[in-house]
């Protein structure tokens, strides 16, 4: 499951690569423990009982000495500065949480309590836990991350494989106007688990820090062009989308779970309810096997745009002055290169290279 932003973000504060990271790390390989605020607002001070001021430029090795007594250690906002070493933190008790070990207690209350991230050491099992706000994250070992993070390339570039195949015989069931509900579905839901996949990954990355720059290379590579041709579906066969639009349909395929997602049927009638252009598929009512199976096999002719768009440096006005002129398309499939090359702005050039791709696609 994605990770929420404000989370996401206090695991960037301590990813490899930081300050506090490398200071936070000093203290595991000591097996020893730490409790760090990161903010010393009004709002912190008020739950803050004894220890001492520091007011310090931040260092790793401060932050290890310090972490050798018992309190917690309260940082800048920007962890620039050690503001208080060996504070005892006292949010309210009634706060919930669900942690039994003193430290992780109070972590999570201060977390719950006031908008920071805090950062507990656990000495007995030499893991550090982000908590923000009512979310936490243990933060497991580089050697374990790079493990997941190498495992989740495996993955994608199988997917990305099976994508590909699947987007190619959607290229050649759209140049001989083929195509059916139950093809475009599929290339929907193969672009999901990509882009899902993709996400996890990403996770894996931030956690990682300096440390999945080499991953960070290879991810991008793998998922080139995916997002854009993931939105040029949408638009060929369920638009035109505006943005508000496309982010609808995106969002419904987001919320799926996976055993959802990979169920063709319940994710054709989830497109169907939210399309613009669903009007080609609401003759088939969703009450039985059979309307259903008549819906997956409904005709559907896309725009264009995502072929058109295989046609590298060709200008965008141009791709919606022939998609404008001939509707979808089939259309331009069947046009003669002349007719293509007389409408404005388009010309010779670029009505030559349409025909040399529908030909490579054929």
């Amino acid at each position: 499951m994605t990770k929420p932003p404000i989370l996401i973000e206090a695991l960037r504060q301590v990813s490899p690569g930081t300050a506090l990271r490398e200071g936070l790390d000093r203290v595991l390989q000591a097996r020893m423990g730490a409790l760090v605020v990161l903010g010393d607002s009004h709002d912190v001070l008020s739950i803050c009982s004894g220890g001492f001021l520091v007011d310090a430029e931040f260092s790793p090795q401060k932050l290890f000495e310090l972490a050798k007594m018992d309190g917690a250690i309260v940082l800048s906002g920007d962890g620039t500065r050690i503001a208080r070493a060996n504070v005892h933190l006292v949010p309210d008790a009634m706060v919930p949480t669900s942690e039994t070990g003193t430290r992780h207690r109070t972590a999570e209350r201060v977390a719950r309590s006031v908008d920071v991230s805090v950062f507990a050491v656990s000495e007995e099992l030499s893991v550090i836990t982000v908590y923000r706000q009512g979310f936490k994250s243990v933060i497991a070992p580089i050697p374990i991350m790079l493990s997941r993070a190498n495992q989740g390339l495996a993955t994608l570039e199988r997917y990305r494989d099976r994508l590909s195949h699947v987007m190619g015989v959607l290229d050649s069931l759209e140049i001989r106007n083929q195509v059916t509900f139950r093809d475009v579905v599929i290339a929907i839901q193969r672009s999901e688990m990509v882009r899902r996949i993709d996400d996890e990954i990403e996770g894996y990355l931030i956690e990682l820090g300096d440390q999945g720059r080499l991953i960070s290379l290879q991810l991008e590579e793998l998922c080139l062009g995916v997002e854009s041709e993931y939105n040029k579906v949408i638009e060929d066969y369920l638009g035109p989308c505006k943005v508000s639009d496309l982010d609808k349909i995106r969002s419904f395929l987001a919320s799926l779970e996976t055993d959802e997602l990979l169920d063709t049927s319940t994710v054709g009638l989830g497109l169907k309810e939210l399309s613009i252009a669903s009007s080609t598929l609401r003759r088939h009512g969703d009450g039985t096997a059979e309307a259903l199976q008549a819906m997956l096999g409904s005709a559907m002719e896309p725009r264009g745009y995502r072929i058109l768009g295989k046609i590298s440096r060709m200008p965008d006005g141009a791709k919606k002055t022939i998609i404008s002129h001939f509707g979808s398309l089939y259309p331009i499939v069947e046009a003669a290169e002349s007719d293509i090359a007389a409408l404005p702005g388009v010309g010779g050039h670029w009505a030559k290279a349409i025909k040399d791709l529908f030909i490579q696609l054929g």
